[in-house]
């Protein structure tokens, strides 16, 4: 009697790695997929192999490059990231391949990080800190910040945490979405409301319609003791309008996260630019945050893997999940 042969197991799926320092954690995924890493020299070589595509340098523009390429191409993409306009291209816009997002890692911790911001710019602590250093004592009043206006642009789970997390301030605030429903303003009021807010923050997607956005007309809508706030993304804002807004005194002060090309070199002007607070595009990582990105790509992968639809779909048209 001829044994039969044992049955050849199935190929497991490969997932690609683009990756940067520290990797992700998917232990968890042992033996379930076959995980090979990529850089921006050799992702274009490793694509028509993959399955999956995980964009953990979501810094890159790697994706955008390689994607029009030779070959089949991953049959979904998920970025460790809210914004996906650094690896969005036409090709890859018009394929079938799904595209997730982090949409919910962040959003909280960029409110919090806001609401730092609007408390240490309505108490001078800038100041503060710098009268420290020259050990001079020189008394000030500070700004109550309840009672005052926030224009909160972008409706999805940023903005929406931003306003929860303000209105806790006792700031009374009005948010302004891509489309104008219950509790959300439409695109055509920003400037009606800008000329009313004592903060402006920005927490918008970066898309054709929302690119510039923040021009010399718009920073000329708000009031001369308004704030400008950018946690969205750095192509929003026309750096050089917000540098000669506050250089002219137009607005009392900006605080920016986010530039149009990151990191900020040493000679950029807009470290010297009067008024304005820079940070390193931080606002959302928190301690632990990248072990939060990586918990919610293996569950989303095990959601995959099962045939069940993918959380945070992006609708790769409009640059962002929708829904909100």
């Amino acid at each position: 009697m001829t044994a039969t042969p044992p049955a050849t197991p199935p190929a497991l799926p490969t997932l690609l790695v683009l990756d940067t320092d520290p990797l992700p954690r998917l232990g968890k995924l042992t033996g379930r997929v076959r995980v090979e890493h990529a850089d921006e020299s050799t992702l274009a070589d490793q694509l028509p192999s993959a399955d999956v595509l995980l964009v953990w340098d979501f810094a890159s523009h790697a994706v955008r490059a390689a994607w029009p390429g030779e070959g089949p191409r991953p049959r979904w993409v998920h970025t460790a990231s809210a914004g996906v306009d650094h690896l969005m291209c036409p090709e890859l816009a018009d394929s079938d391949t799904v595209v997730t997002n982090a949409r919910g890692v962040f959003d909280q911790p960029i409110a919090e990080y806001v609401a730092a911001l609007v408390l240490a710019m309505a108490k001078d602590l800038p100041r503060t800190l710098e009268l420290q250093r020259a050990r001079t004592w020189r008394h000030r009043e500070a700004q109550r910040v309840a009672g005052t206006r926030a224009c909160v642009v972008g409706s999805g789970p940023i903005g929406r945490a931003i306003v929860r997390t303000l209105k806790a301030l006792g700031v009374t605030t009005a948010l302004v979405g891509r489309t104008p429903r219950t509790g959300i303003h439409g695109p055509g009021e920003i400037d009606r409301l800008m000329a009313r807010a004592d903060w402006v923050i920005c927490a918008a997607p970066l898309t054709d319609d929302t690119r510039g956005m923040f021009d010399a007309r718009r920073f000329g809508c708000m009031q001369p003791s308004a704030r400008f706030i950018n946690v969205g993304r750095g192509q929003l804002v026309v750096e050089s309008a917000l540098a000669e807004a506050l250089t002219k005194h137009w607005i009392a002060g900006a605080a920016l996260d986010v530039f149009e090309a990151e990191p900020l070199t040493p000679d950029s002007p807009l470290w010297q630019v009067p008024g304005l607070i820079v940070s390193p595009h931080m606002s959302g990582d928190t301690v632990g945050w990248r072990d939060e990105l990586g918990t919610q790509f293996v569950a989303a992968y095990e959601r995959w893997e099962a045939g069940k639809p993918l959380p945070n779909v992006v609708d790769k048209k409009r640059g962002y999940v929708p829904g909100h």
